[in-house]
């Protein structure tokens, strides 16, 4: 897919299924985020933002209480990366407010999060007392689905466009002479820190606001985040609600690095 190849991501325009989807898919995650043990697992940042992992209630292929997962987006991921398994989607959920602190966060990480949008590579999770930085998780694509309407300045997507490349030649460097069953058990904290200080000074941040019907697709490698609440940011009372699917490569072999 050209567009996600030169900048790392492509926005696609409105599809009539994908609405019909997105609003089952609202529905659902609604009820999942009304359990108490899920929203206090999820509801973060002094309330300001619902994480919800594993929240969307989707079968394998994504479809919700039979309505199918569809749309031009979609269907570019499957042509690209294949027939992936879809897991449980994110729907992460994000009110008036955000970002305060995470509970937990210092100052330098919420400075970070305010001033950076917490940008970071998915699949690169914190381990240990170190919270060193690992390949936990091999992710083929990001496909963020909004499932609802909100304003552009509602906390939307940010993406250093271009950023997938430079990323991809430091965790090639990095994990070149390591085979990739163990690619999971390399500190790459270090590099990832650079890197991405690399990518704020060379790649432009770019807003991919969108509304329910749309689609985003992101390179898995692409430096991304959640921009700060606007000031005049509107959205509807139950928040501005983006669904994500981020399924994983089969296997351990080099997809994550090797693959488009």
């Amino acid at each position: 897919m050209v567009g996600l190849a030169a900048k790392g991501w492509t926005r696609f325009g409105y599809d009539a299924g994908l609405a019909r989807w997105a609003d089952a898919a609202r529905a659902a995650a609604l009820v999942r985020m009304a359990e108490p043990a899920h929203r206090a697992e999820w509801l973060q940042c002094q309330g300001t933002w619902f994480v919800g992992v594993d929240t969307l209630t989707n079968a394998p292929d994504g479809s919700v209480g039979g309505v199918p997962l569809c749309g031009p987006g979609f269907t570019a991921a499957c042509a690209d990366y294949g027939d992936l398994p879809l897991h449980a989607a994110q729907v992460s959920v994000v009110y008036p407010g955000y970002p305060k602190p995470r509970e937990g966060e210092g100052e330098g990480a919420f400075r970070y999060r305010l001033n950076r949008d917490a940008a970071h590579v998915d699949g690169l999770l914190p381990v240990g007392e170190a919270r060193a930085r690992m390949l936990k998780e091999r992710h083929a694509y990001i496909l963020g689905l909004p499932l609802n309407d909100a304003s552009a300045d509602a906390a939307p997507l940010v993406i250093w466009e271009g950023s997938h490349e430079i990323m991809r030649a430091a965790f090639h460097e990095a994990l070149k002479n390591v085979p990739s069953e163990n690619w999971g058990e390399v500190d790459l904290t270090e590099i990832y820190q650079a890197t991405r200080r690399d990518v704020f000074e060379r790649c432009p941040r770019v807003v991919l606001a969108a509304r329910k019907g749309e689609a985003v697709l992101v390179h898995r490698l692409a430096l991304h985040g959640v921009a700060p609440w606007g000031d005049t940011a509107s959205a509807p009372e139950e928040g501005r609600m983006i669904a994500y699917f981020r399924p994983e490569f089969r296997g351990g072999g080099p997809e994550w690095i090797a693959a488009p």
